[in-house]
């Protein structure tokens, strides 16, 4: 299992739906995040994309001498940028880091905000062009380690004698991820990325997009990995951790809700036509309403676009969903939480210690580990704390 966290480039705060306990984005803070999760041995970071965000290739290009091995899963939009171009960024942030770049490859969106870009089109036509852009991007990076040049003419797009001299450091190129719920999605996804994601619907529901992606996949001859983007409120106790969602959407009015609502709806996106069907539409307000699945919860997609669902629960309760969707295929998640810096910390802690990491890093200090020296608070200047007891390992991978 991979677990990610996330760098809120759009803001932060401590309640959903309002500016009250709100943090600006700065580079600081942006850093704060970035290096709590490279010590916490996270495996990488997802930066959003999108007007209402800070370029995800400035931003990450900014930290990447502020962290040691985290990877950064960085979005590339077709129609904003070439091919070729973005071929070449990408080369570059794999070198510069030492091979820690994911690329995320963003179709979808607010057709409002793609036109305000200069991206118009059908939701058909946007993943034409999304799919002859990423082979351009692929097919360019795989040949610069040959020193060829590589030519394409498609519907959308075209190169001629197209050459990259300095190749990344991954080969054949950095893995790409993608995401979407469309019929369109999952041609590209099976013909083209690494790693597929979906939001956080039930379990249920997302091992039947991972069979179908998955099978796709296979009768291209491809194999490919699946993960879960979702948000966690995580305590010691499963009241502790429900009240703490309840906390996180109190200041919450109907009018927010209906205007987030209306937002949403104008979107040609299936998923988040299927996420705000979780709730139906801000409709359903109550726990016992957005509790679709045990300890899943749509209160965040009440107000915000994308992953709206998050796990809510004990330690052992959370990791246990993310077990579940283990077993229905997916070895990646994105997790969330707000405040973004203090709950990275906080799962990590609480649940890390749960669950069997395939991180190739060495997490920094988790409880449980052999450390070499006192940690905690040193009572009386001379007593060392006891040492806690490790927490039993999960028994499944």
């Amino acid at each position: 299992m991979k677990v990610l966290w996330f760098l809120p480039t759009h803001g932060d705060s401590r309640y959903l739906g309002t500016s009250e306990g709100a943090r600006e984005v700065s580079l600081d803070y942006l850093r704060q995040i970035a290096q709590a999760a490279d010590n916490l041995g996270y495996y990488g970071v997802l930066t959003p994309t999108g007007r209402s965000c800070e370029d995800p290739w400035v931003t990450t290009s900014s930290l990447i001498g502020a962290t040691r091995n985290l990877r950064f899963l960085v979005a590339l939009r077709p129609g904003l940028t070439l091919p070729s171009i973005a071929a070449r960024m990408a080369a570059t942030f794999d070198r510069l880091s030492g091979g820690r770049l994911l690329v995320n490859l963003v179709t979808g969106g607010d057709p409002n905000e793609l036109a305000g870009d200069g991206v118009f089109g059908t939701h058909a036509e946007r993943y034409e062009a999304s799919a002859e852009f990423i082979r351009i991007w692929r097919e360019i990076i795989a040949h610069s380690h040959t020193s060829e040049s590589f030519d394409y003419e498609g519907k959308h797009l075209q190169v001629k004698g197209a050459k990259l001299l300095y190749p990344p450091i991954q080969q054949p190129y950095p893995p790409v991820w993608f995401g979407g719920s469309s019929e369109a999605a999952h041609e590209l996804a099976a013909e083209q990325v690494d790693t597929y994601l979906t939001w956080g619907e039930p379990p249920e529901e997302v091992a039947k997009k991972i069979a179908d992606v998955r099978a796709r996949a296979a009768a291209r001859g491809r194999k490919i990995e699946f993960g879960v983007r979702l948000h966690v409120i995580v305590r010691p106790t499963e009241q502790e951790a429900w009240a703490a969602a309840d906390e996180l959407i109190s200041r919450l009015d109907d009018e927010t809700v209906s205007r987030a609502q209306a937002a949403f709806a104008k979107m040609d996106s299936e998923g988040q036509r299927r996420m705000a069907a979780l709730h139906a539409g801000g409709v359903k307000r109550t726990r016992a309403d957005l509790e679709i699945s045990p300890n899943l919860w749509a209160g965040v997609g009440l107000v915000r676009g994308g992953a709206g669902t998050a796990l809510v629960g004990s330690p052992e309760q959370v990791a246990a969903k993310l077990r579940e969707y283990q077993a229905a295929g997916a070895d990646n998640f994105i997790l969330s939480g707000y405040p973004h810096l203090e709950e990275a910390y906080r799962f990590a802690e609480l649940v890390f210690p749960l669950l069997k990491l395939d991180h190739g890093t060495q997490q920094a200090s988790l409880p449980g580990q052999k450390l070499s020296g006192p940690f905690g608070e040193v009572v009386a200047n001379h007593f060392v704390p006891k040492a806690a007891p490790a927490p039993a390992q999960a028994s499944a991978s």
